[in-house]
């Protein structure tokens, strides 16, 4: 999975640059490879990390529900 995130992330610079530099050559084809870096960076890598990372853990003890029940006397009842 790791590898995985490194040849997508790869890509994506790629395309960015590459789109980049397309668009300082006033070519019109660089603002569409720009686009697509953009799109495999937030809907297939940002997913694919965030899955990555957090695989196997406890979410539970950073719910902020949490927090306010273990801290129930510093909150003043009204």
């Amino acid at each position: 999975m790791k590898y995985l995130l490194r040849i997508i992330l790869f890509i994506v610079i790629l395309l960015i640059a590459g789109g980049t530099i397309m668009n300082f050559i006033n070519s019109g084809q660089g603002e569409i490879y720009i686009g697509i870096g953009v799109l495999i960076f937030a809907f297939i890598l940002m997913p694919l990390f965030i899955y990555h990372r957090y695989k196997g853990k406890d979410l539970s003890k950073y719910s902020i529900d949490q927090y306010f029940r273990e801290n129930k006397h510093n909150n003043p009842e009204k």
